[in-house]
């Protein structure tokens, strides 16, 4: 059964988080990995395996890549605001 969450803490780092743009990212996986078992339903098992392998390291490179702006936008926040003082 699964566990209904109540709240979530988010790191102040990641208040900017594109979580729009992580969904897309995880949407367009989701499409390879129904053309992947397309292909491996055809009877095509290294190009399936490929596929599924290629896009699980472009997904994580993507994502980390949002945290990572994220990241910086929060840098670039603080010092703007501790020059301020």
């Amino acid at each position: 059964m699964p566990r209904k969450v109540r709240s979530v803490r988010v790191p102040e780092e990641l208040e900017k988080l594109d979580l729009s743009g992580i969904v897309h990212e995880c949407e367009r996986y989701l499409r390879d990995l129904e053309s992947a078992t397309l292909l491996k339903m055809e009877g095509n098992q290294e190009a399936a395996e490929a596929l599924i392998k290629t896009r699980r390291a472009d997904l994580g490179r993507k994502v980390g890549l949002k945290v990572w702006e994220a990241r910086v936008a929060y840098g670039e926040k603080r010092r703007a605001g501790s020059s301020s003082d």
